[in-house]
This record gives structure tokens, C-alpha cells and sequence, in this order.
């Protein structure tokens, strides 16, 4: 994985490529380097790949909820100086990208979660599915997947 780990300030981040920014987020027992060939594939095609350390064994006990962790997520795109960004999150990260999007969607330029916990959250409003809901399932993930060719293509 090409690229550098930086540790500024409270921020621990690997970061790669020059353009449009991803912020990837992990999941509860994900490590960076889970995203090498994200970060390999999307830094050489015009995007810049950030990959922040999220606090999970580090913050304090009763930080440790979606709702902090995307708080952290925005206070760190304000530090980058990002505007507007693409998520991408796994799992808890996934979770993490739900709730940042739903609280801050002015930073949001896009969303890709995988095997994302949280889809299912009443606490989430009504606009995301209810367990069972396959045919919505099947909906966004034909359009996910039109999205994803579109950025293959880039």
C-alpha cells in the first residue's frame, strides 16, 4: 500500500493519492491495512485515499458510541480542511457512515457501506429499510452498484 501513516494532533491517519477525498472507515476489529486494495486501487484513478485510526480502545468509555465516533469522523475531515467527502465504511464503520451522513450530510459527497451494522436502527428514521425488506435491499444495491462502475470508469 503506497502511501504515508501520519499521527498529527489527536489524528492517527494513512493517506494516499491526490483528488477527490474517501474517508474509509473501519470496523470494531478492522485494521488499515483491511483497505490496501481500495487505497492501491482508488489513489491511482484521481482520488485521494484517508483512512483514519477511529478511537475505539483509545477514547474514553463513554465516548465509545456511533454517535461520538461520528462526531470524530467530522471533526476529522474539518482538520484535513476537506469539504466534502466520500465515506466509505465496513461494519462499525459502515454504522459510523450512516449516522455522520444522517447528522451531517452538508460533508457528505457520497456513501459506501459494506456489511454495515446500524442498517437496520429504528434510531435511523424511516428512510432506511426494516429488517425483512429485501426488495429495498435490491433496489439500493442495483444502484450502489451502477455507482461503483461510474467510479471504476473515472
Amino acid at each position: 500500500m503506497e502511501g504515508k501513516f501520519k499521527k498529527e494532533g489527536r489524528y492517527s491517519y494513512f493517506e494516499a493519492g491526490e483528488g477527490t477525498p474517501i474517508v474509509v472507515l473501519h470496523g470494531l476489529m478492522g485494521g488499515l491495512s483491511n483497505f490496501n486494495g481500495v487505497a492501491d486501487y482508488f489513489s491511482n484513478r484521481g482520488y485521494k485515499i484517508v483512512i483514519p485510526e477511529l478511537p475505539i480502545y483509545t477514547q474514553n468509555i463513554l465516548k465509545t458510541n456511533v454517535k461520538a465516533f461520528a462526531k470524530y469522523v467530522k471533526d476529522f475531515i474539518t482538520f484535513k480542511g476537506f469539504d466534502r467527502v466520500i465515506l466509505l465504511g465496513n461494519s462499525l464503520g459502515g454504522h459510523i457512515a450512516l449516522y455522520h451522513a444522517k447528522m451531517y450530510p452538508e460533508k457528505v459527497a457520497g456513501l459506501v457501506i459494506t456489511g454495515s451494522s446500524g442498517l437496520y436502527e429504528s434510531a435511523m428514521g424511516d428512510s432506511y429499510p426494516k429488517r425483512g425488506d429485501y426488495e429495498y435491499i435490491k433496489k439500493k444495491q442495483k444502484r450502489f452498484s451502477t455507482i461503483l462502475k461510474l467510479l471504476q470508469k473515472k
